[in-house]
Order: C-alpha cells, then sequence, then structure tokens
C-alpha cells in the first residue's frame, strides 16, 4: 500500500481558527464590510453611514445604517411594499424589479433628508431625464448626507438591480460616490440617458408586455394578469410611476402601523388527582340522575 500523508493532522487541528457565525452562514462579506465601516481614527466616534440595498423574492429593501460595537443601527429604512400602499401603485407586482429599486431609493433619500431637516435644500434631480447627477454642495448651508453604497453578496453585474436602488437615491439628493460603468448599457463612464430614463419609468416591462402580447397571448393574459385587472399596460406604465414619484416627493414620512398586542398564553388546566376525578364522575352521574327524575 502507498504511504498517504495525513493532512489533518494534530497541527492542523492546533492551529484551526473558527470563522466568524455569519461567514460560516455565508451571509457577511467580512472583508468588504472591513473597508465600509472604517472610520479614520482622526474622526473619532462620528458614524459612517452605509447605504444597505438587500431585494428578496418579493421585495426590495433599502436602510441607511452605521456600525457601532454593540451592532448595527438603522437611521431610516424604506421598503417596495410601501409603494401600493401609500404611494399610488395599483397593485401588488413587480415590487422587485429595476424600477421598484428606484423607487425605493428615492424613497429612502427624500425620507432620510426630511428626517434630517434638508430636504427643502437638497431637493435632487426633479425632472429625471436618466443623465447621471450628483448633489452639490451650496455654500452657507449644510454639508450633502454622504453614505456608501453596501450591496451585501450580491453581484455587481452591469444593469443589475441594486444600481436602480443607487441611482435613485442620488436624484432623492443623497451624495454617493458611484461610478456608472455598471448601470444599464453604460460603456466605462457614459451612460446612455435615453435608455437608463426607459429604465426608471418601467419602459423595458412594457416592451416585454408588447412582446408577449404579439407572441403569445394566452401565456401573456397569466404572466401579466396582474397588471392587466389593475388596468396597467405599455401606454400607462410611465404615467403610472410618475405618479408615484410625486407622491413620494410630496409626502416621504414612514407612517407607523398599530400593531396587535401580543396574544395571551393560554393557561393549562391542572391536572386532576385520582380524588377529585371520581368525585367529577359522581357529580356527573348526580346531574343525570336529577335530570331523568326531573
Amino acid at each position: 500500500m502507498a504511504f498517504v500523508k495525513l493532512v489533518k493532522n494534530t497541527a492542523h487541528f492546533k492551529r484551526y481558527q473558527t470563522k466568524y457565525r455569519r461567514r460560516r452562514e455565508g451571509k457577511t462579506d467580512y472583508r468588504a464590510r472591513k473597508r465600509l465601516v472604517a472610520q479614520a481614527k482622526n474622526k473619532f466616534n462620528t458614524p459612517k453611514y452605509r447605504m444597505v440595498v438587500r431585494i428578496s423574492n418579493r421585495y426590495v429593501y433599502c436602510q441607511i445604517a452605521w456600525a457601532t460595537i454593540k451592532g448595527d443601527r438603522i437611521l431610516a429604512c424604506a421598503n417596495s411594499k410601501e409603494l401600493p400602499d401609500k404611494y399610488g401603485l395599483p397593485g401588488y407586482f413587480g415590487l422587485k424589479n429595476w424600477t421598484a429599486c428606484y423607487a425605493t431609493g428615492l424613497l429612502l433619500a427624500r425620507r432620510v433628508l426630511k428626517q434630517l431637516k434638508l430636504d427643502s435644500i437638497y431637493e435632487g434631480q426633479t425632472e429625471v431625464d436618466g443623465e447621471d447627477y450628483m448633489i452639490e454642495e451650496k455654500e452657507g448651508q449644510p454639508k450633502p448626507f454622504s453614505v456608501c453604497l453596501d450591496v451585501g453578496l450580491q453581484t455587481t453585474s452591469t444593469g443589475a438591480r441594486i444600481f436602480g436602488a443607487l441611482k435613485g437615491a442620488l436624484d432623492g439628493g443623497l451624495y454617493i460616490p458611484h461610478s456608472v460603468r455598471r448601470w444599464p448599457a453604460a460603456e466605462k463612464e457614459q451612460v446612455e440617458s435615453e435608455l437608463l430614463a426607459k429604465y426608471i419609468y418601467g419602459g423595458h416591462v412594457g416592451e416585454y408586455m408588447e412582446t408577449m402580447a404579439d407572441d403569445d397571448e394566452e401565456l401573456y393574459q397569466t404572466h401579466f394578469a396582474k397588471y392587466i385587472e389593475k388596468g396597467v399596460d405599455q401606454d400607462s406604465m410611465e404615467d403610472t410611476w410618475k405618479e408615484v414619484y410625486e407622491k413620494i416627493r410630496a409626502d416621504p414620512s414612514l407612517v407607523k402601523t398599530a400593531k396587535k398586542p401580543p396574544a395571551k398564553p393560554k393557561k393549562k388546566k391542572l391536572r386532576l388527582n385520582s380524588a377529585q376525578r371520581k368525585d367529577r364522575v359522581r357529580q356527573k352521574i348526580a346531574t343525570f340522575q336529577a335530570k331523568q327524575e326531573a
């Protein structure tokens, strides 16, 4: 038999260091997190804010967070579920596409600026045309609110939805260092403004609806059933999202819903002993006999 080297020997296990729990679970990239969280020492305890963007199977979640020793703290948050509930989106559909990400980023930006009383100073890009926009500092006024984009473990490929949230936050008035090279159909430091504007107003979804309606009517009726039910088609898509953006700018404040009180735990009945069980049977017999005699 050939000699087999034992790799995981005693020396290996003596030197083995257990990784952080969230690394073992595959939830946190600590190399990226360190660079997002670490603050310069000459800034002492100044928070370093991050715009956290996460996309689930149904919704988009955006938060402004900063790190402390005890854990991350949240300054403001927004999610795409609010769009139909409060901002006039006709139904619960398309709440995780590129356009919904843009709307959620815009909502978060306007909300945090209102919270910090900077919304009237920095209004952002009010006329959305798809051009790259970066807020500029105004003389004699507080500086723009600066954050860094935190994408987590998501792939930063060209046209990724997380950049929709980034574009929404930029147009909303936040200062975020960025590059346009990963935006839809961008080339290095140039972006096609017309194409980006189409994404912002849901034009790419409208085009897909039109193509599917021509190719397979039955599949179109099934695939876009919720859109059709609410009367949203390729022609009304742009107007629908314009109204949503106007309502977000009009009132971005967070309305807390009334939470139901927790249900009272049911009290378990005490177990009867032998004498109590026999007495209970006697009472039932006596009650039954009394009914028979009556």
